[in-house]
Parts: C-alpha cells; structure tokens; sequence
C-alpha cells in the first residue's frame, strides 16, 4: 500500500529561483490529500503530474500567505475544470470568510460543494478518519494561530501466502477478507485459518507535518514516532534570535526536535529565502549533527513513509 509525500513548494515567505512557497501532497493508497497551497501549487500541480481534481481533502495549517494564497486559485481551476465531487477543506475559521468575499466578487458559484472544516489551534482533533487513514491536527506556537498535521495509518492487512493460497485454489472474491482476518473453508469442509494463509501485517505508518512554529515541547507528543517528519528549519543556528522573533524554528532545533521524538526520519524545509539552493548543505549539516537521519526535502521529489 503506497504512503508517499510529493513536495511541491519549501521556500518560506517568498518565492525564488527554483524554490516555491509551502505546499505538498500526500498519496495514501492513491487518495490524494493537499497541505498548504502557496502560490504557484497549481502550476506545481500541473509540473509534476498531478490532476488536481484527484485531490479531495486540503488541509491549510495557517493563514500567512506563503501557506494559502493558492488556493482561491486552485479551487478556481477546478470549477473551471467541471468538478462535480465534493471538496473538503480544512484550516482557520477566518479562512471560510475569505474564500467568500472572493468568490461574492468575482460572481463565482462554485459547480460542486466546497465543505468547510475549521481546525481548533489549541487542542489535538481528528480532522478526518477512514478505515485505512486518520489525519488529525495539532496546536503549533507561530505569531497567528497555526496548526501541524498527523497523517496516521490504520491497521494494514495480513499480507498473503501466496503458494498457499494457489495450491488451495482460493476463489480472488474471498482474498480480501482472508488478509482482514476471515478463514477459508474449501470444498472438503475443511478450515483453513486466515492465521495459516497470510504473514503478518507490516505495522501502521505515519507522516507528520509541523508547519510555522517556534520550538516548544507541547507537540512532541503528537509527532512521537512517526515514521517521517517534516518539520520547518527556516535559518541556521546562529540565527536563534531571529527564530524566536518571527516565531520559527532552527535547523539545529529541528534536529534536536526529531531526537526528541524519536520519528524515523526527518525532512527539513520552508527555508528562508536568504538561502541560496547550494548553501541548503549548511542547514542539513546542522540537523545532522542533532540527528542523523535527516534529508533536505527538494521540490518534486516524492518521499516515502516507511
């Protein structure tokens, strides 16, 4: 079952040359969620093949234009697009009133139901659950209210012993409920436990998002072993003070962070425009050097959760 993030955009506050503003999709099991929408995410969209009406779940951590001023633009091009399927978006409450005032003046009426979630910035919610994915959010410290995301799996199926399951001549229609616990009975009368046909389950996986935010240890409960991180690393150390001024996080803390919370993996961005692409190594070596298993993320590279 495929668990993957696409970035589309990591640069922080303004766009430059060859970096974007925040935004990347999640691919669970082929269902597409978008979090964040910066500008040009459509165009990104569109460049590393991504049909935007795959998507049906948008979740917008805070309203800083570096995070959402694509979206009237997307949902736009959607409509135009002849969308027919529900749109669920998630984020800030002021944001319902925002998107409004866009689509009263510019006489838009939307051709599907855009369904309005408003995220609560002071305590963990689940946002949206299915048999196979929970996304819940989480109370990040940014200047404006602004919330983290936790894309966490559900329980996987038993993966199938294959002979087995040729040399009993296992009907395809009953496989499903075998991998989910069900036992199989053949044409003898004998039973055969779903236990005997299947392997264990890989154990559930988990994606993490920490958008804007000053380090604080309140969120470290809800990122606590994830199987990948993606946490903001806007300047190098030596830079701390500003951090805390604009309410950011280091890429050394990030690191220290990822230590903290015993996740897999760490993927660092939102990186401050002072930065140009070839001086990223300086931020990467420094989160390294709190925690090894980190990665720069670059834009249009998928990542996998595992």
């Amino acid at each position: 079952m495929r668990f993957s993030v696409l970035i589309l955009g990591n640069s922080s506050a303004t766009p430059m040359y060859e970096r974007h503003p925040t935004s990347q999709v999640v691919n669970h099991n082929e269902q597409l969620y978008l979090i964040d929408c910066g500008e040009g995410t459509q165009m990104q969209l569109t460049r590393y093949g991504i049909k935007s009406n795959r998507i049906n779940h948008i979740f917008i951590s805070h309203l800083h234009g570096d995070h959402y001023l694509g979206l009237v633009g997307l949902i736009s091009s959607m409509h135009l697009m002849g969308r027919k399927t529900d749109l669920h978006l998630y984020g800030p409450a002021p944001l319902e009133e925002i998107l409004a005032l866009n689509f009263k003046y510019s006489e838009t009426e939307l051709r599907y139901n855009l369904i309005f979630h408003p995220t609560n910035p002071t305590e963990t919610a689940v946002l949206f659950e299915s048999k196979l994915l929970r996304v819940e959010s989480f109370p990040l410290r940014h200047r404006i209210a602004c919330t983290g995301f936790r894309f966490q799996e559900g329980e996987r199926p038993a993966k199938l012993d294959i002979d087995k399951v040729a040399k009993l001549q296992i009907p395809p229609a009953l496989i499903n409920g075998i991998k989910w616990g069900l036992d199989f009975t053949d044409k003898d009368g004998k039973v055969h436990p779903s236990s005997e046909l299947t392997t264990p389950a890989p154990l559930p996986r988990s994606y993490a998002y920490c958008s804007d935010t000053v380090r604080i240890p309140d969120y470290l409960p809800s990122i606590h072993r994830a199987n990948l991180l993606y946490h903001e690393s806007t300047f190098l150390h030596e830079m701390k003070d500003r951090a805390v001024e604009t309410f950011h996080t280091t890429s050394f803390e990030a690191g220290e962070i990822a230590k903290e919370a015993e996740v897999g993996h760490l993927l660092l961005g939102h990186y401050s425009a002072r930065y140009k692409t070839k001086e990223l190594t300086l931020l990467l070596d420094e989160a390294r050097s709190a925690f090894p298993h980190t990665d720069l993320s670059v834009e249009g590279k998928w990542y996998e959760v595992e």
